[in-house]
């Protein structure tokens, strides 16, 4: 009625009517209606549609494919500043490469080029991907709730003589620690050590989830839970990459570029033949002949252009895991200054757990892979 009368809204009215649509966006089914997350719809609708629109004329794909990655860097930051969690990206990332394979199957292969033992290699490199995915999405390593935290925290932390921070972050001074900086450069003040914890490995507590963290570990403030040696919060997988399921992580991203470079390179070879698929990339006259091949060669630059994000996630990851550097310790390294910018500032040094570069590799596959010591003080 308001906007029937060119009226003003009262303020937040936009935001009720978009979480009212959400709310009632449903799915009959046998239980009772099922509710539909909104953020899953507009991958499975625009991005066919976008791209069949990219394949009609070379400009149209000139357009749409450059502004398909700001589009998703802008929902990207918009999401990161509300602290809202997204299932977007995750269904964006998950729908592609079922598009994708879905183009190559029925554009690609009855063109006779393609064998079947590539088809195989194809699809079991996708399997393989997607098997890593799922036990990716698993618990990261988030660290348990005491189950009475609420009072816990206020009869025990008092007399302890808490201090707080900013960010809100608490040190607990006890017998025998010091005042300080946190060990992940959160927070400044009390912290504590554990009797089992060697000299100079300190914890923190965490006012979120009131309980005390060990060295390395962080709170998310997406998934509003601690864990264990955070890296950071990826929003392709809708979890956060922790100490259980770091290893995962590598694996599917590692798998995601083999395979995606592979089905670039037999796409390219069956569109342009003769060249190479470097030079494909950039220079195939035949590519718009016929509607096939058009969108054919605009899911290969689709699939180029994810694949170069992807491959830049993937290097910094190596980077990291070689210094022994968490993304997460990197960031707060940044802003507290206490880092070397290395190899022109792909990778952040503190050179707090860097053990050289076989040791850190030697840590870092072995993630997991026997679990945590949890002393006296922290069960109590």
């Amino acid at each position: 009625n308001r906007w029937l009368t060119c009226k003003s809204l009262p303020p937040g009215a936009l935001e009720r009517i978009a979480d009212t649509v959400a709310d009632r966006v449903r799915v009959p089914w046998f239980a009772g209606a099922v509710k539909i997350n909104v953020s899953l719809v507009p991958p499975l609708v625009l991005l066919p549609v976008f791209l069949h629109v990219a394949a009609l004329h070379f400009l149209l794909g000139l357009v749409i494919l450059t502004s398909l990655p700001v589009v998703v860097l802008w929902y990207y930051y918009l999401t990161h500043r509300r602290k809202e969690r997204t299932l977007f990206f995750l269904s964006l990332g998950l729908f592609s490469l079922g598009y994708m394979y879905y183009v190559f199957l029925q554009e690609v292969v009855p063109r006779g080029h393609v064998g079947y033992s590539q088809v195989v290699a194809l699809t079991c490199g996708l399997i393989l991907m997607l098997a890593a995915l799922s036990r990716a999405k698993k618990d990261p390593g988030y660290l348990p709730i005491p189950a009475s935290n609420e009072k816990s925290s206020q009869q025990g932390l008092p007399s302890k003589g808490v201090r707080g921070s900013s960010n809100g972050l608490h040190g607990v001074a006890t017998s025998g620690a010091a005042t300080g900086r946190a060990v992940n450069g959160e927070a400044k003040g009390y912290s504590r050590m554990s009797a089992e914890e060697p000299e100079g490995v300190k914890k923190d507590w965490c006012t979120k989830c009131q309980l005390v963290r060990p060295a390395r570990a962080g709170h998310c403030r997406l998934c509003g839970r601690c864990v264990r040696r955070l890296d950071h919060h990826c929003v392709w997988i809708n979890s956060c990459v922790g100490e259980q399921n770091h290893q995962a992580f590598i694996l599917a991203l590692s798998f995601f570029m083999l395979t995606s470079v592979y089905g670039i390179t037999l796409t390219l070879h069956t569109i342009c033949r003769g060249r190479t698929p470097f030079v494909a990339l950039f220079y195939c006259p035949g590519a718009y002949s016929d509607y096939s091949s058009a969108l054919s060669f605009t899911c290969v630059w689709y699939c180029a252009i994810v694949t170069a994000g992807m491959g830049y996630i993937l290097l910094i990851q190596l980077l990291n895991i070689s210094y022994n550097v968490t993304e997460r310790e990197a960031r707060l390294a940044l802003r507290d200054n206490t880092g070397r910018r290395l190899l022109g500032g792909l990778v952040i040094d503190t050179g707090q757990y860097n053990r050289g570069f076989l040791c850190n590799w030697d840590h870092f596959l072995s993630l997991g892979s026997s679990p945590p010591q949890r002393s006296a003080e922290d069960i109590v």
